[in-house]
């Protein structure tokens, strides 16, 4: 018969006791392991990325902008009065001469205007007119009673001779000498009077009436030909030649349209320049003379910096670009263009492609391709003057380094990427 051991069952605990405490020590070295191994890093599809390779040599500085075509001749035609748009005659890109009529407008008013200022103008000279007769008569009457005393001085002369002779032979007095001595003075006197009279008037008195009137007529005759040129400009002409351009609000017909308003624009198609539009940020460097190249997306054109605006337009810089050579096909004011102006040329230094968000001067951070390019690290870079596809680069990276231009922002969080 068997024999019962009596430490079996107590055995038993103790191995069981063990295999627990062995297990849970297990556990416990397993998951202090795992606590000290680094998260795997995510993955991104390599084809996704710009990578570049940071190299040594000359990089052209350059500043990019977008703009349009403009003329350099443009002539803005305005309404020279206001009135209300009866027809269009010619529409934009048609070529015109220097009086081509391209629109008429209608005023009644301004018609009733012209009457009343021609009426005005003949009012005027029918008075001048009439003037000039009652002067003329009042000469004439004038003329005629000098005239008359005149006669009178002669005849008092005689008799004052024959009374002279008389006396002489006693057969009158002395006092009827005397009367006719002193007759003959007054009429000399009457005489000189009435001459200086005639004089001052026909030489002052009419010119000056006369003036007066003739004044009147200018003012007449001026508002006359102000109306008159308010009702011609109803027919609204170019001006000069070129071609008829499309202008910012559309005119069309039945419109009523202010004094000043613009009608039409002229441009000379031959004679263009560009118009960028450059960030501020990049303006800075850009200066009157230099270089620049305008892509018109069907040929390029050289020319240069002709002007720059002082002023800041919603973060951009106005600049503006002659242009030299023949235009490509196609190139026509308002033409869309993009265009860049050539800084400088530096030598013998570090440069890569322009990461996205990166901008001159500046220390940002940037993944670095590693380990054959299987693996991507952040890395802090020091960086200096920008082009407009490529930027220097000062420190943290060498020559042959490569490193992911787009933008990485979605993984700010993160120190070390997979590319797969």
């Amino acid at each position: 018969m068997d024999i019962p051991r009596k430490n079996a069952k107590r055995q038993r605990r103790i191995r069981r006791g063990l295999y627990t405490v062995a297990g849970l020590l297990v556990i416990g070295l397993i998951t202090m392991g795992l606590s000290r191994l680094q998260p795997a890093a995510p993955s991104v599809d390599r084809r996704t990325l710009w990578i570049d390779t940071v190299k040594r040599g000359s990089m052209l500085r350059q500043v990019r902008g977008v703009g349009s075509l403009l003329s350099e001749d443009i002539l803005l035609v305005p309404a020279g009065v206001s009135g209300r748009v009866t027809r269009i005659l010619v529409e934009p890109g048609t070529i015109v001469e220097a009086d081509t009529v391209i629109l008429e407008l209608s005023n009644p008013e301004l018609d009733l205007e012209l009457l009343n200022a021609e009426s005005q103008l003949n009012s005027a000279q029918a008075k001048l007119a009439a003037q000039k007769v009652s002067l003329a008569d009042q000469l004439l009457g004038m003329e005629a009673n000098l005239a008359q005393m005149e006669a009178q001085h002669r005849e008092a002369k005689l008799r004052a001779e024959v009374d002279q002779k008389q006396f002489d032979d006693d057969l009158i007095s002395e006092l009827n000498l005397t009367l006719s001595q002193a007759r003959v003075e007054n009429l000399e006197e009457l005489l000189v009077i009435n001459k200086k009279r005639l004089t001052m008037f026909r030489d002052q008195t009419i010119p000056a009436q006369l003036s007066e009137l003739q004044a009147a007529i200018r003012q007449a005759d001026s508002l006359y030909q102000l109306k008159q040129r308010q009702v011609d400009s109803l027919h609204v002409c170019t001006g000069k030649p070129g071609v008829l351009a499309q202008v910012k609000d559309k005119i069309e017909p039945g419109q009523q349209v202010a004094q000043g308003t613009i009608l039409a624009k002229i441009t000379n198609p031959s004679r263009l320049k560009a118009q960028l539009k450059v960030p501020e940020v990049q303006a800075r460097d850009v200066r009157i003379g230099l270089k620049a190249e305008i892509d018109t997306y069907n040929g390029k054109i050289a020319g240069k910096v002709s002007r720059i605006d002082p002023t800041v337009m919603e973060g951009n810089v106005t600049v503006d670009i002659s242009l030299n050579g023949d235009l490509p096909d196609g190139a026509r004011p308002d033409l869309s263009v993009v265009g860049t102006v050539e800084i400088e040329r530096l030598d013998d230094i570090l440069y890569v492609g322009r990461p996205v968000f990166a901008s001159s001067e500046s220390t940002v951070e940037l993944f670095q391709l590693v380990e054959e390019g299987r693996y991507a690290i952040r890395s802090l870079v020091q960086l200096g003057r920008s082009s407009v596809s490529t930027i220097e680069v000062i420190e943290g990276l060498a020559v042959g380094d490569e490193i992911i231009l787009s933008d990485m922002s979605q993984w700010d969080e993160q120190e070390r990427l997979r590319l797969k």
